[in-house]
Parts: structure tokens; C-alpha cells; sequence
């Protein structure tokens, strides 16, 4: 076939188009992966934070201190 047919051409555009769409699905997924664990991780640490702030209130009632 030459490379001027319109049904090549097209053929090629319509194989593009799919691997572009594959392509922006794994970036979709990757990002949605990397939000979640952005979330997680700010969940983590501010319930981290809390609890240890909750032990240290606590030794130091057990200790006197308060």
C-alpha cells in the first residue's frame, strides 16, 4: 500500500488514537493510585500526631507532671 492511501492513513490515525487512549488510561490509574496514598499518608500522620500527643498527656499524668 502507499503511504498517500486514505485508508492507510487512517488506519494508522484510528491505531494512534487507540494507544494514546491506552496510554492516558495507566496515567489516569497511576495518578488516582498516587492521590489515594497523598490521602492516606496525611490521614496517617495527623491520627500519628494525636495518639503520640495522647501517650505523652498520659505519662505525664502518670508521672505527676499534670
Amino acid at each position: 500500500m502507499n503511504t498517500d492511501d486514505p485508508l492507510q492513513q487512517n488506519i494508522s490515525r484510528t491505531t494512534a488514537i487507540h494507544a494514546l487512549k491506552q496510554v492516558r488510561s495507566l496515567v489516569d490509574e497511576a495518578n488516582a493510585d498516587d492521590a489515594f496514598k497523598a490521602r492516606a499518608l496525611s490521614w496517617m500522620v495527623r491520627y500519628v500526631w494525636l495518639l503520640l500527643l495522647l501517650i505523652v498527656v498520659l505519662l505525664a499524668r502518670l508521672l505527676g507532671v499534670l
